[in-house]
Order: C-alpha cells, then structure tokens, then sequence
C-alpha cells in the first residue's frame, strides 16, 4: 500500500521517529488524565452531573488557555522546543501526582480545579511545541503524511490512554487516584524521551539564546500583532480560512462531547458505571475513525488539494450527523462517533498542513498557539451553548440540527473559496 510505504520512509527520519514517540507518551498521558478527571467529575455516583456543570468544567480548565497560549507561542519561538517538551512533561508528572494526592484527600472542588488546570495548562506549550516543530524532522514532500500520521497517532495514542485508564479502574476497584498517578508515570516517560533529542535539533533558529522572560512578556502583545498580520498577508489567506473552518468543527465537536456525556450519564444508561462504560466504547470507536482519517486523508488531499478536503469531511458531517443523531440511540451514536472522529481529524490534518506550508517558520510557534487558544475558545463555547440547550437526559433535536448547519456552512464557506 502507498501509505505504508511512505509511512516506512517516514520513520527513517530519526528526528520524527523521537518526535512521534515523545506525542505519544504525552497524549497518552493525557488521555489516563482525561478519563480520570471524567470519571471524577461526572461519574461519580455521588455528584449529580448537569450540562451547566460540566460546561463550568470546561469554562474552568480551558478559557485559562486563552491567557495562556499567546505567551506559548512567544516564547515557543524563543526557547528550545526540546526543553519544553523535557521540562514540560516533568512538571506535568509532578503536578498529576499531586492531583492524585488531592483526589484521595477529598478536597474541595476549586482547589482540584487549580490542580488540574495546571497540568493541562503546560499541554498548551507541548502540543504547540510538537506542531511547531514538525517541519523541523520531515522534509517538504512529506509534511501531509507527516501530519497525517502525528496528530492522529497522537490522538490514537490518548484513545489508548483512556482504555488503561478504565482498565486501571477495574483492577484498582474504581480507584480515580490510581489512574491519575498511572498518568503521572508516563508524562515521566514522555519526559525521558524528550532526552534522546538534539538539543538543537527541533529549533528555532532566530535566537541561540533564551531572552529573559521579562523579555518575552514584554513583546507578547507585539509579536502577537505579528502573527496576526502575518496571517493577513494575501499569500497566507489559506491558512486563515483553515483555521476558522476547524474553529467551527471544533465548536461542533464541542458541543456534541457534551451531548455524548449526559446521553451516557442518563440518557441511555441507568447506572454512573454502565455510562462510563458506553463513553469508554464510543471513545474507542471515535478513535477508530481518527484512525481512518489518518489513512484516507494523505491519498484524499493529494487529489483533491487540503482545502478541499476540509469541504469534503465539512459536508459529509453535515449529512450524516443528524441522519444517525436524532434516534438518540446506541448504534446509530456510535457508528456517528466514527463518522465525527474521521472527519474531525480529516479536517485538522488538512488545516495543520496548510498552516504549516502557509507560514514562515519564525511565526509558527505564534500561530499554532492562537490555534489552540481558537481551539480552547470553541470548545468551552460550544459547552455553554449545549448547557442552555440540553435537557438533562441529553435528548436535544434542536442541538443537532444546529450543528449540522455549522458544518454545512462550513462546506459551504470553503467550497467557494476552493472554487475561487
């Protein structure tokens, strides 16, 4: 097959073969994380979960990243993107661990927020550092397979997380604590990978020298400007297009994460253990159609262009979302959860390659966190939205007819600027 032959050439760049296994240790990380915290927050037997709470979750963990992220891309790029990922990651294990100790304590909820939106904050400067630096390990020819491959396996490898994180719970008697400490283990491991790295290798070039950090605070605001107007250019028009078309499939995916939840609190299940279980399938099976993406899209946008592309999977979630949504039962749910996992990841294999070949790699650490900031910003949008819209058991016709019209005039939107 093409794409495991190009898949195997690929892997003989030493530098993406350390990238691809630092992504994968983190994100599995992450995932152990993720379902940790779900099972905590809205699982629990004894919490009474609702669309508002979880939507002030979210509010809590992720609208922070809007602060954030513009000083990751600053400093991404100023410092050693090989730092980040060694530092980074060990100060993720660091603060895991003591959010395992605060679980265990039976604290109160701000202060387990405070923890959490710690370790998840440093994500930022990681996953910006590992798009960042992408280009870095791979030659041109190779950057959609090599976008392809990245974030997808990374998102595999956080599906993967997930599982031995309900497996863990079963071995562990339900126990939150144990899994957020397997969690810690393997940002640890990730951080021991980051060891293998030149330390120069994955750049950036403009400085041989860290600025003081006073330094960088200071030209946040200006070289974000920057960014911004590097986007602007008439030559980088396609970069800014891709990046709102997946802000809004973000905002989709958002709003349909919430809905999934509360279907698998209450809505098609009766018990808090028979929901997590339903979530941990359709978790998997979204993974599977992430998979999927991850092998159709290098063949899908060499022939259609990624521009096209994103109106392809814009344009088949339209379609088929509400088709399978609105029976609001098992299977149709979880053959959607494939459908929504393939094009989601389609879309943003065929936006970071855009990005990437559309921007100078001087503004790449900047743009890829305005990225995730845009990301951050749709997701807790699309989760207060769902929290006025959903009834308790998640059964809103009105959400999913809303979302398949943001996909159709995402479809819609690129189609005719591809045309044009």
């Amino acid at each position: 097959m093409p794409v495991v032959r190009d898949l195997r050439v690929l892997l003989r760049f030493r530098g993406f073969r350390h990238l691809l296994a630092i992504r994968l240790l983190s994100q599995g990380a992450d995932g152990v994380y993720q379902v940790a915290l779900a099972a905590y927050v809205v699982f629990s037997p004894e919490r009474q979960t609702s669309p508002a709470a979880i939507a002030s979750a979210m509010a809590v963990l992720l609208l922070p990243y809007s602060l954030v992220g513009p000083f990751a891309g600053v400093l991404l790029d100023r410092w050693r993107r090989r730092q980040v990922f060694l530092y980074g990651n060990l100060l993720r294990a660091a603060m895991a661990s003591a959010t395992a100790l605060l679980m265990a304590a039976a604290v109160p909820d701000w202060l387990f927020y405070v923890s959490a939106l710690c370790v998840t904050g440093v994500n930022r400067f990681v996953l910006a550092g590992l798009s960042a630096s992408l280009p870095r390990v791979v030659d041109a020819p190779r950057l959609v397979l090599a976008n392809s491959v990245t974030p997808t396996a990374g998102t595999l490898a956080a599906t993967a997380g997930g599982g031995l994180a309900f497996a863990v719970r079963l071995v562990a008697a339900d126990s939150d604590v144990a899994v957020v400490l397997v969690g810690a283990a393997l940002y640890l491991a990730a951080a021991l990978a980051a060891l293998r790295v030149p330390p120069r290798l994955l750049g950036p070039d403009e400085e041989s020298v860290p600025p003081r950090l006073a330094a960088a605070f200071a030209g946040t605001a200006r070289g974000m400007a920057a960014g911004v107007r590097h986007l602007a250019e008439p030559g980088r028009r396609a970069a800014a297009r891709a990046l709102a078309s997946m802000t809004l499939v973000r905002f989709c995916y958002g709003a349909l994460t919430v809905l999934l939840l509360m279907l698998c609190r209450y809505g098609l299940t009766s018990t808090p253990q028979e929901g997590l279980r339903l979530l941990g399938l359709a978790l998997g099976v979204s993974g599977a159609g992430f998979f999927a993406a991850a092998v159709v899209t290098p063949w899908a946008a060499g022939r259609l262009g990624p521009t096209r592309w994103i109106v392809v999977c814009a344009a088949c979630a339209a379609v088929l979302e509400p088709a399978l949504g609105l029976s609001f039962a098992v299977v149709p749910l979880l053959l959607a959860a494939f459908v929504l996992g393939l094009t989601t990841q389609g879309t943003k294999i065929a936006t970071d390659t855009v990005v990437q070949s559309s921007v100078a790699d001087g503004f790449r650490g900047r743009i890829f966190s305005v990225y995730d900031v845009l990301f951050n910003v749709a997701f807790v949008g699309a989760a207060a939205l769902s929290a006025l819209v959903l009834p308790p058991d998640g059964r809103s016709a009105l959400l999913v007819v809303l979302v398949a019209a943001i996909y159709g005039a995402v479809a819609i939107s690129m189609g005719r600027f591809a045309h044009r």
